[in-house]
């Protein structure tokens, strides 16, 4: 059996001061307020996160998703990586515009900033060189940016290879 989840402290705070304003409210009032407080929290139930495996993204047309990442090294702490990202609402007035390079304690390691849309290559993929790794470090997780709401979507753990 799965156990419950912790309640939310704000709707908690919210649900003890609706039910003090119900104490003199008369019965259509309070059967109201019973539905609309059992229709509050199953509203609420999603929520924005990213699955770390590429593909569709939790939430919806915020973000741009990184799909596929390949990595090659190109001397002792330099990297290539090869990012495929697709974006729903690639247009020239919002699009995917970058994307960054995290290290696994969440450093960032490199940025590439895109200059235009690419709603006629989806999904699309692009070339950053160049990216400084630290030694001993195993790998890199790529997250997308978008141009309205910043990072978030999709993202992408790669194993690093040796250089």
């Amino acid at each position: 059996m799965t156990p419950l989840a912790e309640p939310d402290p704000v709707a908690s705070r919210w649900l003890t001061r609706y039910m003090l304003l119900l104490g003199s409210a008369g019965l259509p009032s309070r059967l109201l307020a019973l539905i609309i407080l059992c229709a509050v929290p199953l509203a609420g139930c999603s929520s924005a996160t990213t699955s770390g495996e590429g593909g569709s993204s939790s939430a919806g047309d915020m973000f741009p998703d990184v799909i596929e990442v390949a990595a090659s090294a190109e001397d002792d702490d330099t990297y290539t990586f090869e990012v495929t990202m697709t974006s729903p609402y690639d247009t020239p007035e919002r699009y995917a515009d970058g994307w960054r390079v995290l290290a696994e304690d969440g450093t960032v390691l490199g940025t590439m900033k895109l200059d235009h849309d690419h709603a006629e290559e989806q999904p699309f993929t692009r070339i950053q060189t160049g990216v400084e790794v630290p030694g001993g470090t195993d790998s890199v997780e790529v997250e997308g940016h978008d141009q309205a709401n910043g990072y978030g979507g999709d993202t992408v753990s790669v194993d690093l290879p040796l250089p």
